[in-house]
């Protein structure tokens, strides 16, 4: 990996880490599955009161099924692959200008220590993985 790929990388981490955002690629497909199931099941055994509860319980089901996959978004950017890595680089680089630094310390010293420029590369990349990834994005209490 290019060494300010890896740097810009390196600050999206401590970035997310900072801010305890956690990310779950959305599985909305397979709990509308689950729920339309189970309504059609419903359906076929109770009729129109039948869809209605099966709905309800596969909704239900199809909620706990996708819930609880969010892992830190540190974890999720180190295991994307390099064409992924490189569209967030750029996404990164499109706020940070012609900022200049030698290593990944020293820009993320630079971000951190300006509150604006922090905002807008956290916004940047929030905008990345809700709009590449397809991620819900949670942050931790």
């Amino acid at each position: 990996m290019a060494p300010r790929v890896d740097d810009v990388l390196r600050l999206c981490c401590e970035l997310s880490a900072h801010d305890q955002i956690k990310v779950a690629v959305k599985n909305s497909t397979k709990g509308a599955l689950v729920a339309g199931g189970t309504a059609f099941v419903g359906g076929l055994f109770a009729g129109p009161p039948g869809i209605a509860v099966g709905g309800a319980v596969g909704g239900l089901l199809g909620s706990y099924m996708t819930s609880g996959q969010f892992r830190p978004l540190p974890q999720i950017l180190m295991d994307l692959p390099p064409s992924q890595q490189q569209r967030l680089y750029q996404d990164v680089m499109a706020v940070l200008g012609n900022l200049n630094w030698t290593d990944a310390a020293q820009l993320i010293a630079l971000v951190m220590g300006n509150a604006t420029l922090q905002q807008q590369v956290t916004a940047a990349l929030l905008n990345y993985i809700t709009n590449e990834l397809k991620a819900e994005v949670r942050y931790e209490d």
